[in-house]
């Protein structure tokens, strides 16, 4: 199995969330697989990092979108969601 630059190629710009969480499995394996060279385990390191950064971009970007859906005294109203804090 080859690793290298060529065989990581990063998914497409406009990727979705399942494709960049897919391709990060990918990278995390064969990172904890302990077959790369230092130089292939840090390429692949920094792909990973910049896949995770791409997968919470789309996340947060989700979130902005969702909409909760409640009942008020004129009908149905829009509100945007807020999200709660981790812990």
């Amino acid at each position: 199995m080859r690793y290298g630059a060529a065989a990581m190629a990063d998914p497409a710009p406009d990727a979705g969330f399942d494709q960049i969480l897919g391709r990060l499995r990918e990278v995390v394996g064969k990172l904890e697989s302990g077959e790369l060279t230092l130089e292939q385990s840090l390429a692949s390191y920094e792909e990973g990092v910049q896949l995770a950064r791409r997968g919470q971009q789309l996340l947060a970007t989700a979130e902005k979108r969702v909409e909760i859906l409640i009942s008020g005294a004129n009908g149905v109203e829009a509100v945007p969601f807020e999200s709660e804090p981790v812990a």
